[in-house]
């Protein structure tokens, strides 16, 4: 497994600082990035947490996987790598 997540269903409103705030809880944060539109700035409402013990990956996907932030429930899994076009 990877230490990398995805974490969909990010509300607008959620800023990468209170992202890594959540996932702190579980482990140590060694990224953040919410993937923004690039023509408005707009967050696209998912993004990807880098997490720097494997365990503590697997740990919050138990653990944050259909938890609220920010009035919205986050999806927690595994990154997998993006698909050619």
């Amino acid at each position: 497994m990877s230490n990398k997540l995805f974490v969909g269903g990010i509300s607008w409103d959620t800023t990468e600082e209170g992202l890594k705030e959540l996932f702190e809880q579980v482990g140590k944060v060694t990224e953040v990035v919410i993937i923004k539109d690039k023509f408005s700035g707009r967050s696209k409402g998912f993004g990807f947490v880098t997490m720097e013990k494997e365990e503590d990956a697997k740990k919050a996907i138990e653990e944050l996987n259909g938890k609220e932030l920010d009035g919205r429930n986050l999806t927690v899994n595994e990154a997998r790598p993006q698909k050619e076009r």
